[in-house]
């Protein structure tokens, strides 16, 4: 195979997908340069990471259920949290969004693979390395334990002497490096590899939130990438660039971490609001409304998602200047966002709705979202901020945004696309019991976090005082998680009993209109045989209804 250049324009490339297989077993997976392979394994670590974060979080809750527990210690209940943090935002919600695109972005333009095959493998392995060197932690005498954002100084050497951080600071930035890599890889591939006839103006959604994503990704990483070198620097080399005794800025450190922390949150939402332009039109069986303020709302989040970081230090002290620059940028990045929800209800209006699983996550993304959505604009009130910063209606509001959007999100893209990866369906009976559970258990565990957080119950402490309501909402909250958990949990036995039990999908058995549903599932090592022209934004519609009065090559 090393004749053969490696790139999807080469008429050769078929051939060179089949080598690198040919070997079977492990072995072609480990060597595997196919974009939907090395997306299957994105997909396979993060929901191995997605349990072990999973039962962190339940351990927490346990710790939190009742008033002045000792069921974990005040140090491994620090080291929890920082692994739950952790390993939720850096090695489930950002690889998960990754391996989606590593999938079907090829699939929905109608290329052969990505554009860089090779370091899209690269990628992928940094991904596992990063992950594995995190948790090799947990072998040493100490985990991390100075929370996911890790604030100097509590994570500098005179305060942490112990190696946690340090494993901290070279697991991610392995991970950032990778993720980098996979942003360069989207862009290069969604601009030169395009069917003919598949515009930017004709791109899906998912392809668009996922290209403006990716150039998010490529500005905002280097910033935590040059933060993390910096705290192994001062950690092991006596460096001093935010240790305040030693003439450095423990809150560098923070401008640092929140001008990557803050497009996060959008590199983690972008591509669910992808998904969700996705499932919601299919499922409507109409159009996206107003596909080109949906687009350009996407490219104001991506620019204006890097004027934002520094809400998250209102209780700093950095001026009234700032705190109001900051303050109107985030009202602003409100409004591009409210356009999507708009959009994706007008979408809905007059619809036929079918009431898939996947329909039913998306549906329930649109509740749950809106409601993270409000709060977080409360966050953009100073005053409102100072009062609730580091309480748990913090806590409330990140994980509405995270779980009840893009976790919610990805439970759709889950149902609407495993056929299509695997050829066969997952279950709608046990979907729709994994859903109301989901819904149900999620809502109890942080709905309730707002009150508390309003009451003055402060975030990242391993116990509390006997307060009025305080032990009562917890206990709801902690039976809720565990509920929301069993949710998770049947999701992944539907996936194992469907990928081998599960009734034969055929290629488009939802009659929808993106390029990848005119393929076979699973789709063959060069993913077409014959691309379809591409006259419109629906290209599969296209095909099967070539007498269509309605959809013009206006599109």
């Amino acid at each position: 195979m090393s004749d053969i250049p490696l790139s999807p324009l080469n008429p050769e490339w078929p051939r060179a997908q089949a080598e690198s297989r040919a070997h079977g077993g492990l072995l072609s997976w480990v060597a595997s340069i196919d974009h939907k392979e090395i997306a299957i394994m994105y997909l396979i670590t993060t929901i191995f990471f997605f349990v072990v974060g999973g039962l962190e979080a339940l351990a927490m809750r346990v710790q939190l259920a009742i008033p002045n527990n000792h069921f974990v210690s005040p140090e491994v209940y620090d080291q929890l949290f920082t692994m739950h943090g952790t390993t939720m935002v850096f090695l489930v919600v950002m690889p998960v969004l990754i391996g989606l695109a590593t999938y079907f972005v090829p699939l929905m333009i109608g290329a052969r693979d990505m554009a860089f095959p090779r370091l899209n493998a690269l990628s992928y392995w940094l991904l596992l390395l990063g992950g594995a060197l995190l948790y090799y932690s947990f072998l040493t005498s100490r985990a991390p334990d100075m929370g996911w954002f890790s604030y100097a100084p509590l994570s500098e050497k005179p305060f942490a002497p112990l190696p946690g951080p340090s494993f901290w600071a070279l697991g991610l930035l392995l991970t950032g490096i990778g993720t980098v890599a996979s942003a360069i890889n989207i862009i290069v591939t969604t601009f030169s590899l395009r069917a003919p006839g598949m515009t930017m103006r004709r791109l899906p959604l998912f392809v668009w939130m996922s290209m403006v994503n990716s150039f998010v990704i490529l500005f905002a990483l280097p910033a935590l990438n040059a933060a993390l070198v910096m705290l192994l620097v001062d950690r092991k080399l006596s460096g001093n660039f935010f240790t305040p005794a030693s003439g450095g800025s423990a809150i560098l450190w923070q401008h640092f971490f929140w001008a990557f922390g803050h497009p996060e949150v959008y590199i983690m939402v972008l591509p669910a609001f992808g998904i969700i332009s996705e499932v919601i039109p299919v499922f409507s069986r109409k159009e996206i409304f107003g596909y080109p303020f949906v687009a350009a709302s996407t490219v104001a989040i991506g620019l204006l998602s890097f004027a934002v970081w520094a809400h998250h230090m209102f209780a700093v002290g950095m001026g009234h200047a700032m705190d109001v620059f900051f303050a109107v940028g985030s009202m602003l990045i409100a409004i591009p966002t409210g356009v999507k929800i708009f959009n994706w209800c007008a979408t809905l209006w007059y619809g036929s709705i079918q009431f898939t699983t996947s329909m039913m996550y998306a549906l329930a993304f649109l509740l749950e979202f809106t409601i993270g959505g409000l709060t977080g604009v409360m966050f953009t009130l100073v005053p409102v901020d100072w009062q609730v910063t580091d309480t748990y209606f913090v806590v409330a509001h990140m994980h509405y945004v995270l779980f009840g959007g893009t976790a919610f999100a990805l439970f759709a893209a889950g149902y609407y696309w495993f056929p299509k990866i695997t050829g066969r369906m997952l279950s709608e009976r046990l979907g729709r019991w994994q859903f109301w559970t989901v819904l149900i258990g999620f809502n109890m565990t942080f709905f309730v976090q707002h009150i508390l957080g309003f009451d003055g119950m402060n975030r990242r402490v391993f116990t509390y005082p006997d307060l009025p309501h305080w032990g009562l909402y917890n206990m709801i909250s902690t039976i809720g998680a565990f509920i929301l958990g069993f949710g998770a949990l049947l999701f992944i036995i539907n996936i194992e009993y469907s990928r081998r039990h599960g009734a034969i999908a055929g290629d488009n058995p939802w009659n929808a209109w993106t390029l990848e549903w005119a393929t076979t599932s699973p789709p063959p090592p060069q993913n077409f045989d014959a691309v379809p022209p591409v006259r419109s934004r629906r290209p599969v519609w296209d095909l099967m209804h070539p007498e269509d009065p309605d959809w013009k090559d206006s599109h």
